[in-house]
């Protein structure tokens, strides 16, 4: 039994984070537009409908599959500091803390990303997807309570800018449930960039494209960005602006069960999927039974030895080495295989695995008293069209530690919190260096054909959620639906990506629906076990589409823990 139905489809499939979001691409599928177009508008949209958690001008990796070329291609959607950020800057004069502001802004990569993935593999152009996320910044959408209840919780933090106030405190009070939303000023930037491309409309359409890019990086948006950062001690320029370029990286893949899964690299927290793959597939997991002790123990000690080696060696490629063949590699795989013990829990993160060549860890951080409180996380989409292209995105970028650009409606992406500010860790910040990114979309294949694009929200809870539904479903068969609601679980046991980077040693996490004796045998397996309650957003919420390998039908799940939703015909 579940919560909801697998929606099934023959023709083409949506899931996206908030149930709007879906229809807007939902709307682009049935017009004629390819899986690019419609991720692009359901993306687009979530910037719109989950301003809390995603912000237009934030960031958007994504990963797409083109089923004419069985090609699977990675946008970093991430940005870079700016050429003035200082390492030395945050020591001098925040004791090497990196509070909450504008010095936290990376260059804001989403809107190049979503551009970019129309030009090359698209066929709208940027007013035809982005006419609904206009609509509703302009004319507003009900407020829905996942959404209150954030702005809520974190009010006095809106009240450090006016301009956020403005935005998020439109009555002077954070907004209730079914109260109407409106976001003008973001409405009007993201018109702007429609009327630009279409005063080019007569060039062809890349250059309308390229007139919609233009009008955010180098126009009047660009403009109002350079000269808030500029009177406020911010650090981003117009020339910074200007310069930004979106990247195409190389997926990582690594095969289980038969099935190839492509994450995407080291400038995210991407290979923790993989590499946590590679270590379980030495076990028997099905023998141990679902969600059993022995089972979330096993999953949970493996994720633990990943995470060790994201604190050891994950980093922007382009800055600093990363070992990832040696880390995805079977003789590596092996031996940290063997740390896990299948009658102790390690107290707290293993140590990560020796490398030739590479300095020690640096020093863990206190342990963090209390819950573990994640900071605002994220959302996702995916979409498969009827000739079989996939799409699969993350995009980001809370609204609560940044202030609105006035004049603009968002707030350029504040990513740089996921840089470290230790000379001596692999993603410690550097001008022109991309923060290591939490958002990790994936996609797998069988035979090289698209079998399923899958995501989720959820800070470093992400690839816990991805891998615990990937497992679900290929291990112990299950419908997308059911694999998505089934009782989730978590290990907080190493660093957060985000500053302050709170460190829970132990801490493990399970949804009520566990069995009581689960909870009993991993206290004496040595996990410092904690419960949540049943369908925790804080677990995560995975979206995924499956490809029915019998008969081709598409299966569309969405997570009832946040207001997902699935569409297909």
């Amino acid at each position: 039994m579940t919560y909801r139905p697998t929606i099934t489809g023959a023709c083409h499939m949506i899931s996206a984070g908030h149930y709007s979001a879906t229809h807007a691409g939902f709307q682009i599928l049935e017009a004629g537009g390819n899986a690019i177009d419609a991720g692009v508008a359901a993306g687009m949209a979530v910037g719109i409908l989950q301003t809390d958690r995603v912000n237009f001008a934030g960031v958007a990796p994504m990963m797409i599959y083109l089923a004419g070329k069985r090609e699977v291609i990675n946008i970093d959607g991430l940005g870079t500091w700016p050429k003035a950020a200082s390492l030395q800057y945050f020591h001098d004069h925040h004791g090497g803390k990196m509070p909450p502001g504008i010095l936290r802004t990376v260059m804001p990569a989403a809107p190049a990303a979503w551009i970019t993935a129309l030009e090359r593999y698209g066929t709208m152009s940027f007013g035809e997807v982005a006419r609904e996320a206009t609509r509703l910044a302009r004319d507003g959408f009900a407020m829905h309570a996942f959404m209150a209840e954030y702005i809520a919780d974190h009010e006095a933090s809106y009240r450090r800018w006016p301009s956020s106030t403005a935005v998020f405190l439109p009555q002077g009070r954070p907004p209730q449930p079914g109260e109407l939303f409106v976001q003008s000023e973001l409405a009007a930037s993201l018109q702007y960039m429609i009327d630009e491309e279409a005063a080019h409309r007569g060039k062809g359409r890349a250059a309308g494209l390229k007139a919609a890019r233009d009008a955010f990086y180098k126009g009047d948006i660009a403009q109002k960005i350079a000269r808030y950062h500029k009177e406020n001690g911010g650090w981003v320029t117009a020339d910074d602006l200007a310069a930004y370029e979106v990247r195409f990286e190389t997926p990582l893949r690594t095969q289980f069960h038969g099935i190839d899964i492509y994450a995407c690299g080291p400038w995210s927290q991407g290979p923790v999927l993989p590499q946590t793959l590679n270590l379980l597939s030495g076990f028997d997991l099905k023998a141990m039974g679902h969600n059993s002790a022995a089972y979330v123990h096993t999953i949970s000690e493996a994720l633990k030895l990943s995470f060790a080696d994201r604190q050891r060696y994950y980093g922007d490629p382009k800055f600093v080495k990363v070992p990832m063949d040696t880390l995805l590699s079977s003789d590596y795989t092996a031996q940290r295989r063997k740390q896990i013990r299948a009658d102790a829990a390690s107290p707290g993160m293993p140590e990560a695995g020796e490398i030739a060549g590479f300095p020690p860890m640096i020093p863990l951080p206190p342990v963090t008293p209390g819950e573990p409180n994640p900071p605002a996380d994220t959302s996702y989409v995916c979409v498969v069209d009827k000739q079989g292209n996939a799409f699969s995105a993350t995009p980001s970028d809370g609204s609560s530690a940044m202030p609105v650009i006035p004049g603009t409606g968002f707030c350029p992406s504040s990513r740089g919190s996921q840089s470290w500010t230790h000379p001596r860790h692999p993603a410690v910040l550097a001008p022109g260096k991309r923060p290591r990114l939490t958002p990790n979309p994936a996609l797998a294949l069988k035979d090289g054909k698209l079998l399923m694009p899958f995501g989720s929200p959820g800070n470093d809870i992400q690839p816990q959620a991805m891998t615990q539904v990937f497992l679900n479903i290929v291990v112990f068969g299950m419908e997308p639906q059911a694999a998505v609601e089934a009782p989730r679980f978590a290990t907080y046991s190493f660093p957060s990506s985000s500053a302050p980077h709170a460190y829970h040693p132990g801490r493990l996490n399970l949804e009520s629906r566990f069995d009581k004796t689960v909870f009993d045998q991993l206290a004496r397996l040595g996990h410092q076990v904690a419960p949540w309650q049943d369908l925790e957003w804080r677990a995560g919420a995975v979206c995924a589409i499956r490809v029915n390998e019998a008969n081709g039908l598409l299966e569309g799940a969405a997570d009832p823990r946040r207001p997902c939703y699935a569409l297909g015909l």
